[in-house]
């Protein structure tokens, strides 16, 4: 692969083909980084920043197993995995969502996410896991219940602080904005969104490793059968930790081996990261042919005429 000297490379690109014709193009940048914050592979700038949306969900969890939430409402990882999804909304994961408040002793009313288009419940919103663990934690450490998602409550403070630590820079210096589902996200360079993943999937910290046996474990939980997430893990049987963010963001760990990579496609279309992951994935040796083949098969081939095609690689820095 081509060695570039600076913090960039020419970027990737997804194009939509409609019968062999280009119809749409998407461009998309990626980064590649250690456990130690060293930059590996690069496509685009490693340096741009936008919002980690729900990719952050695994670092939010922190704040669950940290304070001992966990081990005192006898929470299970599979509730631990919903706390970290963006999942469907279906019986079995608004279930889980409720047993977490079940456990805490907290009403299903005090969630504040909002009630999705077609939906009765709160509990089928894709981010009330994360809401369920943040009452939780708040439930466990007295803290006011009714504005858990405001950034001065401790809860989130204490979020932003293990953030923070994992990237080593101080809280105050984060750029933060309100996410749909009402709660704090973050403003990121993709060199920090994948060095948090790299870390993630380490092994150094076991706060993290139960995080990673959680969603690997049950994926399903994380997003919902036929979803990236999901389909990738369970393929990848552990080897794999992957969550999807909105606004065209992707970030994926190599368990075990400390390596995270970061995925924004500019114009956030959802088929397009998904089409570079693969890619991305099967070029770096993370993933099988027949793994690869497998995914795109049911995230590449959009029907009977249209079909999507990454064109790049990332290169050394």
């Amino acid at each position: 692969m081509t060695r570039v000297k600076k913090n960039q490379a020419p970027k990737l690109e997804v194009q939509l083909l409609r019968e062999g014709i280009v119809e749409s193009v998407h461009q998309v940048e990626a980064t590649v980084c250690d456990s130690r914050g060293r930059v590996l592979l690069v496509a685009g700038n490693c340096e741009t920043s936008t919002f980690i949306r729900s990719a952050l969900k695994p670092f939010q969890a922190l704040a669950v197993i940290t304070t001992g939430t966990l081990a005192r409402y006898n929470l299970s990882d599979k509730d631990l995995a919903i706390i970290c999804s963006s999942h469907r909304g279906t019986i079995e994961q608004a279930r889980q969502v409720f047993n977490i408040l079940w456990h805490a002793d907290v009403e299903p009313t005090a969630l504040q996410c909002p009630i999705s288009e077609g939906r009765r419940s709160a509990l089928e919103h894709n981010c009330s896991g994360k809401h369920a663990g943040m009452l939780a934690v708040c439930q466990h450490r007295n803290w006011p219940l009714n504005t858990y998602t405001h950034r001065s409550n401790p809860v989130q403070q204490l979020i932003l602080q293990k953030v923070a630590e994992l990237l080593g820079m101080p809280g105050e210096e984060f750029i933060s904005a309100r996410d749909d589902c009402g709660v704090p996200t973050y403003s990121m360079q993709l060199r920090q969104m994948a060095y948090l993943y790299a870390q993630l999937a380490s092994g150094k910290s076991l706060d993290l490793e139960r995080i990673v046996r959680a969603m690997t474990y049950h994926p399903a939980m994380v997003a919902g059968n036929g979803a990236f997430d999901t389909e990738l893990m369970r393929l990848m049987e552990g080897e794999i930790v992957s969550k999807s963010g909105a606004e065209g963001i992707q970030c994926i760990a190599r368990v075990g081996e400390g390596m995270g990579l970061a995925i924004k496609v500019a114009d956030g279309a959802k088929r397009a990261k998904y089409a570079i992951a693969i890619h991305l994935l099967k070029q770096m040796g993370w993933m099988s042919p027949t793994v690869a083949e497998t995914l795109a098969e049911k995230f590449m081939k959009l029907g009977e005429y249209k079909r999507l095609q990454s064109i790049g690689e990332l290169v050394m820095l």
